[in-house]
């Protein structure tokens, strides 16, 4: 059997960088995800978590700090985070970190607001067998946390 190892793509114009840490349960999505072809680049993610959730941490953080991505990419982030909710221990825990320009941030105000930004991954996890928690960051223009909330649990 070979033995599994991290998982790490360097960002490109058009590409984002991918850190996917197994000893960390630390998983890093963040640039321009605006590739040509999707697939060549998140398949092999998508398989990379496949193996993952056998063998995965109490608890996952995954960070997506995205400048822009387009359509085929979030369908990817989609097909990965339903392969990682089926982490098959209830103890565990996963923890979806998005970063926001502080505009978009406190764009989010109402619940109403929240629920129709969420809902698209809101129903990803509605079958998952770890806990789920969302939590929010507002970004400024050098990408330093400026403020935070947790928005799912």
């Amino acid at each position: 059997m070979n033995e599994f190892h991290s998982y790490l793509i360097e960002e490109t114009p058009k590409t984002p960088q991918i850190d996917l840490n197994h000893l960390t349960g630390e998983f890093i999505f963040s640039g321009k995800s605006i590739p040509e072809n999707a697939a060549k680049i998140y398949e092999p993610v998508l398989n990379w978590v496949s193996q993952y959730i056998l063998i995965a941490r109490p608890t996952t953080n995954v960070r997506i700090n995205f400048e822009y991505f387009n359509t085929s990419s979030s369908l990817w982030l989609a097909k990965i985070l339903k392969v990682l909710v089926r982490i098959n221990e209830p103890d565990y825990v996963i923890i979806i970190h998005l970063y926001l320009p502080e505009e978009e941030y406190d764009e989010l105000k109402e619940f109403e607001d929240l629920k129709d930004a969420f809902f698209p991954i809101a129903d990803i996890f509605q079958f998952a067998i770890p806990s789920i928690g969302v939590k929010l960051y507002g970004t400024d223009e050098e990408d330093a946390i400026i403020k935070e909330k947790i928005v799912f649990v």
